[in-house]
Formats: structure tokens, C-alpha cells, sequence
């Protein structure tokens, strides 16, 4: 362990967030190898955020973003378990960038889980009617398919960050995992309101 300068755990710590020795284990189990121990971070990471989310979050922060033009609106309840972290700069600033992605986006639910049964099969049955041309065999995965790509549309967790420049192809849960890595604690994206004007 003594090989590992404090200088490489500092960057480490800084890079990820994760705590001091968790940076020193890291740096030792990857040989000093920076990316290679930013990876095991990353792992163990999603690893205790999975941990994280069975506990209570009953803090946090309600965020607005309103477009430049003034005709898109949006509120965001994101929760956490403290009030510390949810005073956090890390914190508010994954709320508002999730406002705005909102307002882009524009999602119907939160995760797969709030999506009603009755639209799921809708939408199931539509695709089943466009792929009536193709195979008997090939339908099901076909409708199954564009079923995955609705649900990628309308579910914000499956959602893409529309700030591409900053978050690349990250998902929306993929970004929520990582605040909740770096502030170890549960986040949650409880509910949201977007507001359009002219649209009902």
C-alpha cells in the first residue's frame, strides 16, 4: 500500500467523489493504474447505490426550470435521505439539470414502473398491427423491439441527457446512480410537472 502517492489518491478523490480510502483501495487493487481504479470505483459505486436505494428518502429539493421564452415550465421533486446533501451544490445541480432535460424531453413517467398497464398494451398492440406484414416468428420480437424504444421515449429513468456535449449517451438513471454515488445517499426523482403553454 505504501507505493500509492497521496498526490494519486487526492486525484482520485477528486475525479470521483469516493471517500479516501476507498480511493487508496482502489488505487492499490488497480496497481496505480488511475482509469483502472476510477472503473472499480464505478463498479462498487452503482454497486452500494443499489444498496442505497432501499433506504427512506424523505429530504430534498423541489427545482424549476423555465425556458428562455417563457412557454415551457417545469418542477421537479428530487429526493434524498438528509438535509445536508440536500443542500449540496452536486445535488441541486443534478435537480435543475434534470428540470431542463424535462422541458426538452418531455416525458410522461418518472420509471417503467409508473407506466399504466392499459398504455403498455396499447402500444404493444399497435406494434404488433405494424409488424403483421412481417414473419409470424419474427412479430413478437418486432413488437417487443419498438415497445423498448416507446418506453425510451415516454420513461425519463430511460431517457438519454439531452446535453450530449456534457453527459454523452448517459441516461437519466444512469445519472441519477452517480449522484448517489458520489453523495451516498438514495436519490430519487419522485414526480414532475411540465407545463406548456397552449398544450392541456
Amino acid at each position: 500500500m505504501s507505493d500509492i502517492k497521496a498526490a494519486d489518491v487526492k486525484a482520485l478523490r477528486d475525479k470521483t467523489g469516493a471517500g479516501m480510502m476507498d480511493c487508496k483501495k482502489a488505487l492499490t487493487e488497480a496497481g496505480g493504474d488511475m482509469e483502472k481504479a476510477v472503473e472499480i470505483l464505478r463498479v462498487k459505486g452503482q454497486a452500494q447505490a443499489a444498496k442505497r436505494g432501499e433506504r427512506h428518502a424523505s429530504e430534498g429539493v423541489v427545482a424549476s426550470y423555465i425556458h428562455a421564452n417563457g412557454k415551457i415550465g417545469v418542477l421537479v421533486e428530487v429526493d434524498c435521505e438528509t438535509d445536508f446533501v440536500a443542500k449540496n451544490d452536486d445535488f441541486q445541480a443534478f435537480a435543475r439539470e434534470i428540470a431542463l432535460h424535462i422541458a426538452a424531453a418531455a416525458p410522461q413517467y418518472v420509471s417503467e414502473d409508473d407506466v399504466p398497464d392499459e398504455d403498455r398494451q396499447r402500444e404493444l398492440k399497435i406494434f404488433e398491427e405494424q409488424a403483421a406484414d412481417k414473419p409470424e416468428n419474427v412479430r413478437p420480437k418486432i413488437a417487443e423491439g419498438k415497445l423498448r424504444k416507446w418506453m425510451e421515449e415516454v420513461v425519463l429513468l430511460n431517457q438519454p441527457h439531452v446535453n450530449k456535449d456534457k453527459y454523452g449517451d448517459a441516461t437519466i438513471e444512469e445519472l441519477r446512480a452517480q449522484t448517489a454515488a458520489k453523495t451516498g445517499e438514495n436519490i430519487v426523482i419522485r414526480r414532475f410537472q411540465r407545463f406548456a403553454v397552449g398544450e392541456a
